[in-house]
């Protein structure tokens, strides 16, 4: 068994929390400042932040000139201005002096003034003055006031009004009022909000879109569905691209989760790397197993440690898997305990393993119980099997029903070996059918020989295919008998005519002995035989002969007979004679009674007569009975 820490669930651990929003300039997220008399809808962050330089400076000072001189405009960008940064005392008159002039984006930006002093009322009272005179960010500000004080239907009204102006930050909290009520229209103010560059909303409205695809999640996104779903999930990307590019982590680490999935790896880890960087732990724990694919174990390692250290479970698993495979058990441990203290159930189970690989039972048990406690279905399935082979079958079938309804093909498949060594038959195949339809290929072989077994030959030959090709051999080759028995035996081909190709019961013989199934073995050497090639039928003989095949022996020795190597042929012969095969003890007869070891030749005659088949025990018996009389004469 392998540690556990799936990354086909990497990404799908509940929904993701949201990111900050972006804009926000105090301690209320999302309010923002008037830039100008304009009424611009934000302030310019590349402008605000150069306001001590160059021509900047020169701007600010002829702002101040007119502002003592009565402009109102410039009163207005002069408070704004000192506002940004961080100089409210400076601020403050001038705002105020333009505000009382009926400049709105004054009235707004003295409402971020003092929210910032903790005045939220008075700050209200301004920004209703600034949104009534139609400021998308007053607006918004006082839509995000009326929400943190549970109004939400002020709240919803305000943030209408400054959305419908075109106002970002505005559709992205209306969006997300009405996400939060589910109600409609959500999707529709984070679109908004996402073509103006929100990244918080791109990277949410890519996740509704998701969801909204078939089997949503980073699986649906590389999906074909013909439904609109991939149309959906092609959009969802586009807009984590979006929301990536402009700096968003957990777009980056989703973004890199589809290319995953779609195979490109070398652009999927750059994204991965970025968010990583970020500070991602998921990110940086995908990166991981990304370069622990590729072969470099080394680079895995350092960003499974930085993902592990920052609590991602996933990580310390599998640094602890890491571990262990090293034989260093005592750091295996301590980060399968780390990945618990995460809250990482999988930590428990791979503890369990670590503990049965050391054969120290007591501590798996507990470990697995702890886990299977906690809802985890394959160690519910391990500690059921370690029960078994402690004996206790009883207290290893609850277990094994918890896991297997809990969804564990292997659960599954265990109880139908349960119930199959109880006699019950019947249950044991509803089981082994529940494993084989979820993909378990000895289900499926289980499943075809109690169909064989019912005479339900087409059900069964789907089942066999089934398992066949998921690569068991003795399904292979049962399915090449079933499809043997249906056809004629094959003739010699007719003079002049090339051999006739391989039928698809020979070919899923030699399927099966390619994966070393004796029998096949020995059949395929015999069809091989009969096309008269027989050094072809020499080298499957042998290898299973050599595998512990009597008849493969028996076999190997007939055809080396034919080509006068009786030396060796009697070598094989009584290999299989001694393996309990009755035809190789007479040929064994035949050959020591040719030779004149009249003794020897009757020690193999009995051995055939105890061996049978009955016609071989009968002819044993007639050459026994003559070698005596010679004896005698």
């Amino acid at each position: 068994m392998e540690f556990m820490g799936d990354r086909a669930t990497l990404l799908e651990t509940g929904r993701f929390v949201h990111g900050h929003t972006e804009g926000a300039v105090t301690a209320m997220s999302g309010v923002t400042m008037d830039a100008t008399a304009m009424d611009a809808t934000a302030m310019d962050a590349a402008t605000m932040d150069g306001v001590d330089g160059g021509d900047t400076v020169e701007t600010e000072a002829r702002h101040r000139s007119a502002a003592e001189s009565g402009d109102t405009a410039s009163m207005s960008v002069l408070g704004a201005t000192l506002l940004r940064r961080g100089d409210l005392d400076g601020a403050e008159p001038y705002l105020r002096a333009a505000t009382a002039e009926g400049d709105r984006a004054a009235a707004n930006n003295l409402g971020v003034l003092l929210h910032q002093r903790g005045y939220a009322d008075e700050a209200a009272g301004w920004w209703r003055i600034a949104a009534v005179a139609g400021s998308a960010a007053a607006a918004h500000a006082l839509g995000r006031h009326h929400r943190e004080r549970g109004d939400e239907p002020a709240a919803e009204y305000w943030l209408r009004q400054s959305a419908e102006q075109g106002h970002a930050l505005g559709a992205y909290a209306l969006a997300d009022l009405l996400e939060h009520r589910s109600d409609v229209g959500a999707e529709r103010w984070l679109r908004a909000a996402a073509e103006q560059g929100h990244r918080e909303a791109a990277y949410r409205l890519a996740r509704a879109l998701e969801r909204q695809a078939p089997e949503a999640g980073p699986d649906a996104v590389a999906g074909t569905d013909t439904t609109g779903g991939t149309d959906l999930a092609d959009t969802a990307e586009q807009w984590y691209r979006q929301a990536a590019a402009r700096g968003h982590r957990r777009a980056a680490l989703h973004l890199g989760a589809i290319l995953e999935k779609r195979g490109e790896l070398k652009e999927a880890g750059r994204w991965y790397l970025t968010s990583a960087k970020d500070g991602e732990a998921r990110a940086a724990c995908a990166l991981g197993f990304l370069l622990r694919d590729a072969g470099d174990e080394e680079s895995a390692a350092v960003w499974w440690l930085r993902a592990a250290q920052d609590g991602d479970g996933n990580a310390a698993n599998a640094l602890g898997a890491l571990h262990a495979a090293r034989g260093e058990h005592q750091t295996a441990e301590r980060w399968y305990r780390a990945a618990m203290d995460a809250g990482d159930v999988n930590g428990a189970y791979n503890l369990g393993l670590l503990y049965a690989a050391q054969d120290r039972t007591a501590q798996a048990d507990q470990w697995y119980r702890r886990a299977a406690y906690a809802g985890h279905r394959e160690a519910a399935n391990a500690l059921a099997v370690l029960l078994l082979q402690n004996g206790d079958p009883n207290g290893a079938e609850p277990w094994f029903s918890k896991a297997a309804e809990a969804g564990s093909v292997d659960a599954a498949f265990n109880l139908g070996i349960l119930y199959a060594g109880r006699d019950d038959d019947r249950a044991a195949l509803v089981w082994y059918e529940r494993a084989a339809a979820a993909g378990h290929t000895e289900a499926a072989l289980q499943v075809g020989i109690a169909l064989l077994r019912d005479g339900d030959e087409q059900a069964a030959e789907r089942h066999l295919r089934c398992a066949a090709g998921g690569g068991s051999a003795e399904a292979a080759y049962r399915l090449a008998t079933v499809l043997d028995a249906r056809q004629p035996p094959p003739g010699p081909p007719p003079l002049g005519e090339p051999q006739a190709p391989k039928t698809e019961c020979e070919e899923w013989y030699e399927r099966a002995a390619e994966q070393g199934h004796r029998r096949a073995q020995v059949r395929v050497g015999m069809l091989a035989a009969a096309r008269g090639d027989i050094a072809d039928a020499g080298r499957w003989y042998r290898e299973a002969a050599e595998a512990g095949s009597r008849n493969g022996a028996f076999n190997l020795g007939l055809l080396l007979a034919r080509e006068g190597n009786e030396r060796e042929a009697s070598l094989w012969w009584t290999r299989a004679a001694r393996a309990g095969h009755g035809r190789a003890a007479l040929r064994l007869a035949l050959l020591a009674a040719r030779r004149g070891e009249l003794t020897e030749g009757r020690r193999w005659c009995a051995r055939a007569v105890e061996l049978g088949p009955a016609e071989v025990a009968e002819r044993a018996a007639r050459l026994s009975e003559a070698l005596h009389q010679e004896l005698t004469a």
